[in-house]
């Protein structure tokens, strides 16, 4: 079976431009969701590059256990906490009392988030380097 980790690379990349094409748009909510998805699929190509399996969306989890084969910077372990607030409640109005998340969603988180997944596509392209 061919080795996909370049597909899922290339994805999170396309993912990081979908966040700041939704930061421009001022889809905060979205811009914030796709910045998740774009470090999730980066750490998910790090796993395929080195044949391990990779489960789940918990990208606190999934960076844990990128430290048995490499080290992990307390930056990227931060970011990934925060990135991984944005990956239910910014698209599922039942992450708030009331309103939808377009209505909670800021353009500071949603710049913060585009920069924690620069960051962590940053890391994990030198990991498939």
């Amino acid at each position: 079976m061919a080795n996909r980790y370049l597909d899922w690379y290339r994805q999170a990349e396309a993912d990081l431009n979908h966040a700041r094409h939704a930061l421009k748009d001022g889809d905060y909510d979205w811009s914030c969701f796709a910045a998740q998805q774009a470090a999730e699929k980066a750490i998910k190509a790090v796993f395929q590059k080195r044949s391990m399996e990779a489960w789940g969306h918990t990208l606190t989890v999934l960076v844990g256990n990128l430290q048995s084969v490499t080290e992990v910077p307390d930056s990227i372990i931060r970011g990934a906490r925060i990135l991984d607030k944005h990956y239910i409640p910014s698209r599922y109005p039942n992450g708030f009392d009331s309103g939808a998340p377009t209505d909670f969603y800021t353009r500071e988180e949603s710049q913060n988030a585009i920069r924690i997944a620069e960051d962590i596509l940053e890391f994990c392209h030198h990991q498939i380097d």
